[in-house]
């Protein structure tokens, strides 16, 4: 449902700007989706949500795909990119409390109430912070996540991004705001983005139009900070941006699971402001974004900025932890594994 909200809200916006153009929307299911008994980071596997939208693509079936930016890979298949960024809504992560209960907070909760996540970079900020409290893997569509929390006793709360709450209509139900302060959020959360095939000109002028300056420059920051990092679902990495015309900052966080251990560090860099210079270049792609119409010194400066962040993290520490969580979430992919395999025997 979320995701036909978001598809549809984009052709929306074409069709303002562009009101002879027809638009089809087929809709698919992805790997992600039907896995839905496992947490993400055991899965082991990159771009679950992806995948086989982007062999669509690819192959000429379909044009371009709606995505939230959190989902997609730092780095896209060879011929893809992203065309458009839409501007962000809400970065956010957002508490849900179940119905029955009257808490307005996590620091309301009794010691031991379960909050229910799929993130491991939720789970080890919230673990950080509020000790006390159980983390417990849920997984699901928002629907589902909704129906496990209100229909059961298995979780007392379960933190979502705000932003798909939003365009669901049901920021009624958010108890409590998360801050920076509190939580970090996901990389490019709350945006919205287009991806299509590198080598079509007159899609990607259309796409183009969508482009949301701050917001673009932002989740390049973001991605090239992650994909530095060489991050993922199953690392616990986290961002926060603050943007003007002519600067941007970058706060990132590395997290070991559990969230013992940390590394939080800020860097800034300054922006020109300028508009595109009347196309005297072709518009190349920063962090696997794509926009024409935009400085091209800004969105170099911007990926940058993720880079140099990155760089000067792994040199202070985060690359220990790192490695250390990667072991780990591989041990733990094996394990549990074996476990599915040995139930399977036995049935």
């Amino acid at each position: 449902q979320l995701a036909l909200i978001q598809t549809n809200f984009v052709i929306d916006s074409l069709k303002k700007k562009f009101p002879q153009a027809e638009f089809e929307i087929i809709a698919m299911t992805t790997t992600g989706d039907q896995i839905l008994d496992i947490a993400l980071s055991k899965i082991g596997e990159k771009s679950l949500f992806t995948r086989e939208l982007e062999e669509r693509l690819l192959d000429k079936s379909i044009d371009f795909v709606v995505h939230s930016l959190k989902d997609l890979p730092t780095q896209l298949p060879e011929g893809l990119v992203i065309g458009s960024v839409l501007k962000r809504d809400d970065d956010r992560d957002a508490v849900v409390i179940r119905k029955d209960l009257k808490f307005k907070s996590l620091a309301d909760l009794p010691d031991n109430s379960v909050v229910g996540t799929s993130s491991l970079r939720r789970a080890a900020q919230i673990k950080r912070k509020y000790p006390k409290l159980i983390i417990k893997d849920i997984r699901g569509n928002l629907n589902t996540r909704f129906r496990k929390l209100d229909e059961a006793t298995d979780f007392d709360c379960i933190i979502l991004a705000a932003a798909g709450l939003d365009r669901m209509k049901w920021s009624d139900r958010i108890s409590q705001y998360l801050e920076p302060s509190d939580c970090l959020y996901a990389v490019a959360q709350g945006a919205m983005a287009v991806e299509c095939c590198s080598n079509d000109s007159d899609l990607l002028t259309l796409l183009n139009s969508l482009h949301d300056n701050p917001t673009m420059l932002r989740c390049i920051a973001e991605r090239a900070f992650l994909r530095t990092l060489e991050g993922g679902c199953s690392v616990p990495v986290a961002v926060h941006t603050e943007y003007s015309p002519d600067k941007m900052t970058l706060t990132g966080g590395v997290f070991s699971i559990g969230g013992k251990e940390a590394i939080i560090d800020s860097l800034s860099t300054d922006l020109s402001g300028d508009e595109p210079a009347a196309k005297k270049s072709k518009a190349s792609a920063y962090a696997s974004i794509m926009a024409e119409s935009m400085s091209q010194e800004d969105m170099k400066s911007a990926e940058k900025l993720g880079e140099d962040l990155a760089n000067e993290m792994l040199k202070n520490g985060a690359d220990a932890i790192l490695k250390a969580t990667k072991a780990q979430m591989a041990a733990e992919i094996i394990k549990d594994k074996a476990e599915r395999e040995a139930k399977k025997s036995q049935s």
